[in-house]
């Protein structure tokens, strides 16, 4: 007997688009925009992309052991909402906090905020399949990173207002920090509501030991059963190449900005207000990008789409170190940053539906667990390589002495190696990737075999 056709309500499929923008509210605002400038203010401008990226680096570790894990046990229980619930109040909470007290403690609550946003960004990734089917995923995923990234004018807006307020005074990165924090849960709320979930027919026990241990076996059985799963492993080593210049780029976007405005001649002020702008660039264009580059996910097939974004990945960071390599105007920035937007829609538009393709659906969670603890890794190894060059570059060869002006253009020249380090990261997973296909998997026949 053919089983009745899924009806997927409109109200999920917008409340899941929502939970998108949420991630990005934090992600921008916190992430990519202020807390890097709290560093900066805290340690000073020398100290910043090291510190910062040590931060980052540990945030993404913690993370990056845990994402398997939880992936697996999410596929044991009845269902997922509740992980992506308690990851978000964890996030919200954390971000709440944080500007409060000593640095120490502001540094302890970034990590766990962060980990709060990046395991609820795998549950939310694994409830893909519950809000499309094979017709749209691309459209709808394409969709949600879209309008997910409008999150970004909300996170950036909120920080103008709050300048605005405070004329003069040092930014209140404390009040920022609680705005964000109820943002972020105000637009996760519907998904909470609204998402159904058709539920595993089959749960099992998540919080024992034996459960845990089970996981873990099922995870390196996975692994090292790569070929069972065609394409899988290959599309995993990529992945840590390009998400690893893609996450490093976003995180440190903002300094590299404000390095570049200074060495220019404009104040620290100035460039803070720079950086604003050419991060609103670049997400008007990643709107643009998600919801146009998921159109070409459903119709040319999203490795197509991926290896074409990856392209345009390259010839934007070879342009962008340039800017800070020979000292070119702020303005190429902003051409750098429209075409890191279009690249930035297209990648998670490709990215997630890829993977989707790849996995069995029995074991979706444990799939995005190792698709997830990946991206953590490469959260880890870009920070760590960044912080290593402007190490070196910077702090190395930091001479007494140097003005503000003179101090930003030797930081932006070691951040511009930085961004050709990016590159060749992303010229290496081109290659990686060339073998993997996004044809249709017939997960029955394996299922029975």
């Amino acid at each position: 007997m053919t089983p009745p056709e899924r009806t997927i309500p409109r109200r999920a499929v917008a409340a899941w688009i929502l939970y998108d923008l949420a991630n990005v509210i934090f992600s921008m605002g916190v992430i990519s925009l202020y807390f890097s400038l709290f560093v900066r203010e805290k340690v000073g401008p020398d100290r910043a992309d090291h510190v910062y990226g040590l931060l980052t680096s540990l945030a993404m570790a913690v993370m990056f052991v845990l994402s398997p894990l939880l992936g697996a046990m999410t596929d044991r229980a009845r269902r997922r909402m509740p992980f992506l619930v308690w990851a978000t109040i964890l996030a919200c909470g954390a971000t709440a906090l944080m500007g409060h007290g000593s640095f120490r403690l502001s540094a302890l609550l970034f990590v766990i905020a962060n980990g709060g946003y990046q395991a609820g960004v795998q549950f939310y990734d694994s409830l893909l399949p519950e809000v499309t089917d094979d017709t749209n995923r691309g459209r709808i995923t394409g969709l949600a990173v879209g309008l997910g990234y409008m999150g970004s004018y909300i996170a950036v807006g909120m920080g103008l207002w709050l300048k605005s307020q405070h004329p003069g005074e040092s930014f209140p990165f404390a009040m920022y920090f609680l705005m964000i924090a109820g943002a972020f849960f105000l637009f996760a709320l519907p998904c909470f509501v609204f998402v159904r979930e058709r539920g595993n027919p089959n749960p099992r026990p998540i919080f024992r030991w034996s459960a845990v241990l089970e996981s873990v076996r099922q995870t390196m059985v996975t692994l090292k059963s790569g070929q069972q799963y065609p394409g899988l492993l290959r599309f995993l080593l990529g992945r840590v190449f390009y998400t690893d210049a893609i996450n490093t780029v976003i995180s440190f976007m903002t300094l590299y900005t404000v390095n570049v405005a200074v060495s220019t001649g404009l104040t620290k002020s100035q460039g803070e207000q720079q950086a604003n702008l050419v991060l609103m660039s670049a997400i008007t264009c990643a709107i643009l990008g998600g919801v146009t580059w998921g159109f070409v996910v459903d119709r040319i097939g999203p490795k197509r789409t991926l290896n074409m974004v990856l392209t345009i990945w390259c010839c934007d960071f070879a342009f962008a170190s340039l800017v800070g390599l020979l000292s070119l105007p702020i303005s190429g920035l902003y051409a750098t940053a429209c075409l890191a937007g279009l690249a930035l829609g297209g990648t998670w538009a490709a990215d997630r539906t890829l993977m989707l393709r790849l996995s069995p659906p029995d074991r979706i969670g444990e799939f995005y667990g190792l698709y997830g603890m990946v991206g953590r890794f490469s959260a880890i190894s870009g920070p760590l390589i960044w912080a290593a060059i402007t190490y070196l570059l910077v702090e190395r060869n930091r001479r007494p002495g140097l003005s503000e002006d003179q101090l930003a253009t030797l930081t932006a020249k070691g951040e511009a190696v930085a961004v050709i380090a990016l590159l060749l990261m992303v010229l290496i997973s081109l290659v990686i990737l060339r073998k993997v296909s996004d044809e249709p998997r017939d997960w029955t026949t394996r299922e029975t075999a």
